[in-house]
């Protein structure tokens, strides 16, 4: 709520969400196609996620990051979606203000932790491929435990000024935030504060974040495609390239998504507004639907695992 805009003392309690501006009457429709994927993307995690654990054959390093990408992938599908739907379907739109950051503060941290952890799968696939004799002694659970504790903590580190930068801002006139999340400078421009440092550390942050991952990912892949070229056998070759395939499908589509979004958003009045906010919605979701069934289709462990899943539970 906003009390009277001649009080001083004027602050905003909750934040409505009104999605998207110029589509308020036709917008519920996106929902055909947002709650189908919500249950994909989710469904499919869970399996692979079910599939890991119980198959003891999954219970390697390459697996266990795997897994760590679809929790990442399952909490960022349930911080956003969830609310956007209630949005489109029950007109749900008001959001506290503890609410709004701490969603705020969710997409800013696990977008990056699951770029982190796509540069670590990356890193396996070189190990596997570059040094194939090393690679026990460099990738073990130790590696993956270590691996999980860089993840979280650089990224947590990195991105948790985001938000707490944000919620310090003074909120004193509208509260009407023409977003379907809380993303960082639609909630951060309704302040009646200088916004300039917020979009400067968010600016740095993503570029050196992503940025540098994206770098150490490509350099991998550059290594990889060398050694490959080199595998004497054929039937090694065609199955290195299948399994980093699958990786880096997903990795580019990751990315060509996050950055088209960066540039829509940067692109303003020549772009319609609805544009970066479906781009936005989307990549919380569409990766997370895509990831479990690229790697359950294109690795046959994970597809045996399944198959083993599935037949038990009947």
């Amino acid at each position: 709520m906003v009390s009277s805009p001649n009080n001083t003392g004027t602050q905003v309690t909750e934040f409505l969400m009104i999605c998207f501006p110029g589509m308020q009457d036709t917008q519920h429709w996106l929902s055909i196609v947002l709650a189908p994927l919500l249950v994909l993307a989710l469904g499919a995690n869970f399996v692979l996620l079910l599939a890991i654990r119980q198959e003891a054959s999954l219970h390697e390093p390459m697996y266990y990051l795997l897994a760590i990408l679809s929790v990442l992938d399952v909490i960022l599908c349930l911080t956003v979606i969830p609310k956007v739907l209630l949005i489109f379907w029950f007109n749900m739109k008001p959001i506290s203000f503890a609410g709004c950051f701490l969603q705020m503060f969710v997409m800013n941290t696990f977008l990056p932790m699951e770029s982190s952890t796509f540069l670590v799968m990356a890193y396996d696939r070189y190990v596997a491929i570059c040094h194939p004799l090393r690679y026990p002694s460099i990738i073990t659970e130790q590696f993956v435990i270590n691996a999980a504790i860089f993840i979280v903590f650089r990224n947590l580190l990195a991105t948790l000024p985001t938000p707490v930068l944000a919620a310090r801002l003074n909120y004193c006139a509208s509260n009407v935030v023409e977003n379907c999340i809380c993303a960082n400078i639609s909630v951060a421009r309704l302040s009646c504060g200088d916004i300039r440092l917020n979009k400067l550390y968010q600016f740095v942050s993503v570029w050196c974040l992503l940025g540098s991952d994206l770098v150490l990912i490509l350099l991998s892949y550059c290594f990889i495609l060398k050694a490959v070229m080199h595998l004497q056998s054929g039937g090694a070759t065609t199955k290195a390239l299948s399994t980093c395939g699958s990786h880096l499908i997903l990795i580019l589509f990751f990315y060509t998504l996050l950055l088209v979004f960066i540039f829509t958003n940067k692109a303003g009045k020549s772009v319609p507004s609805e544009v970066p906010i479906l781009l936005n919605v989307l990549h919380h979701l569409i990766p997370p639907a895509l990831n479990p069934i690229v790697y359950g289709v294109r690795t046959q462990e994970i597809k045996q695992g399944i198959m083993k899943l599935l037949k038990y539970q009947h």
